[in-house]
């Protein structure tokens, strides 16, 4: 059957056989639909005949490549009455792609269809998307290659309801990954329309994370971490090891309130967003202060709910589940933090790891966390404000930041950090930078971090020894596997 035949079959039974899927745009099977797999081998095959910038120099891999482009395109029509909410891109996204192959595939542009696709403009629990672009992947691919995957947006109502009262982040989406090429076989758990090749930077206006992803990863792992460590888990938390959907949800509301965390604040300027070169512990308290920053709006939720659960008054169904996940989130910051983020990824500036070592550390040296008798124990009643403490130091940080250059907020900022988690005993900036460091640019402050500024700990260390298999383990993972 050919590509035309199966297309016009699909678009009429779409249309006549299950109106209400055109209607709705939940696409329920596409997956496996002969479409959706002939795009995504096509999209599979062009990868290797693309460079870095995602072109195809060599001429004799051009009659091939067209062949791909022209299946990509066809499974795209046939596939967008599915999709009605995305036609305006899916159109654009075909005109992008003729245009590419017309123009002799050189760095692609997909401009024009970035800009028609605006996901956040659908935030309907279950719709979903087909996105096809030449981009990298964060904590992925680093190549811009073509990409095609089908994505499911996770809105439930509280999270509606806390997006249209005091946590509004119009630029925030939610989504389930259903199926995708090999750039998302990998780590990633993020789709950033700043990853896409295109030949100018628009405004952007979205940003999804697949809290799917994050939710399975964060089951697998802890489940472990708690079995080795001999953690007792508190029974709520324990549950959302057990439930994909509990804990996509959990991490919905942490992402929300996180995400909009980046820009809002007592900032220096634009602490992380701006691309710029700086000492990595740098970026490792902008996410630890937007996880802590959720953490805390969680504690505030939490209390504030149950305040007035103990006056006799009945919550909504909606503040039922905010009072639930706010709860969760709080166990979500805490262990996803210290048992994965500690431990993924190289000891190269690894930013996000050196912000679950300071974590543990804060707690443990507060007497919050103890490590005894090779048993991990947490005081939970003591947890969630000696956790905000941390969080307002980092606050502080920023806020005083804002009379100070720079460099001195680098070292203030080092300062902090060094106070809680050890540095590496060969550090410069430990020992002091030298005058001609302190008196010269910024980038003899960035050069004298070492790769590895704060080696793991001896807890750590062990830990990862056992640990390493199941936290490889998640690269690609499902909210169904």
């Amino acid at each position: 059957m050919s590509i035309s035949q199966t297309r016009n079959e699909v678009a009429a039974k779409a249309i006549v056989g299950e109106p209400e899927v055109v209607e709705d745009g939940r696409a329920p099977g596409v997956e496996r639909s002969p479409e959706w797999l002939a795009l995504k081998a096509a999209a599979t095959a062009l990868q290797p005949l693309q460079i870095k910038d995602g072109s195809i120099p060599n001429a004799a891999d051009h009659a091939a490549a067209r062949e791909h482009v022209a299946t990509i395109t066809s499974s795209v029509s046939a596939l967008a009455p599915l999709f009605p909410h995305d036609a305006a891109y899916l159109s654009a996204l075909v005109v992008d792609f003729d245009r590419w192959a017309a123009e002799g595939f050189g760095v692609p542009d997909f401009l024009d269809s970035l800009v028609a696709f605006q996901p956040q403009q659908h935030r309907v629990d279950g719709l979903r998307h087909l996105v096809v672009f030449p981009m990298y992947t964060q904590n992925g691919s680093p190549d811009r290659h073509v990409e095609a995957l089908i994505a499911e947006v996770i809105w439930p109502e509280f999270i509606a309801d806390l997006e249209a009262g005091d946590y509004g982040n119009k630029l925030f989406v939610s989504l389930r990954l259903i199926d995708f090429t090999s750039g998302y076989d990998t780590n990633s758990a993020v789709l950033f329309p700043e990853t896409v090749a295109m030949r100018e930077i628009p405004t952007f206006t979205w940003g999804a994370i697949f809290q799917d992803r994050e939710a399975a990863r964060y089951r697998r792992v802890v489940r472990e971490a708690a079995e080795i460590t001999k953690l007792e888990l508190p029974e709520d938390a324990a549950r959302m090891l057990d439930d994909q959907e509990l804990a996509e949800k959990t991490f919905v509301m942490w992402d929300i309130i996180h995400d909009r965390t980046h820009m809002r604040g007592d900032l220096p300027f634009d602490p992380f967003m701006i691309k710029q070169r700086m000492p990595f512990f740098l970026y490792s308290l902008e996410e630890m202060r937007c996880d802590l920053t959720a953490f805390r709006e969680s504690v505030n939720i939490e209390r504030s709910l149950r305040a007035r659960v103990d006056a006799g008054d009945e919550l909504t169904a909606s503040e039922s589940e905010m009072l639930e996940k706010a709860k969760l989130v709080q166990y979500a910051v805490l262990f996803d933090r210290v048992f994965r983020f500690a431990l993924t990824g190289s000891r190269v500036r690894n930013y996000d790891g050196l912000g679950g070592q300071l974590l543990f550390a804060w707690l443990h040296q507060r007497g919050v966390l103890h490590w005894t008798d090779v048993s991990l124990a947490i005081e939970w009643d003591r947890l969630p404000d000696a956790v905000v403490e941390l969080g307002d130091a980092i606050d502080d940080l920023y806020w005083r930041s804002i009379d100070r250059p720079k460099t001195v907020h680098w070292l203030a900022a080092y300062d902090l950090v060094s106070k809680t988690v050890t540095p590496h005993p060969a550090s410069k900036w430990n020992r002091g930078l030298s005058e001609e460091i302190l008196a010269g640019p910024p980038k003899g402050f960035t050069d004298a971090v070492l790769d590895d500024e704060f080696p793991l700990s001896m807890f750590f260390e062990a830990l990862d020894k056992k640990m390493a298999d199941v936290i490889s383990s998640t690269a690609g993972i499902r909210g169904t596997d």
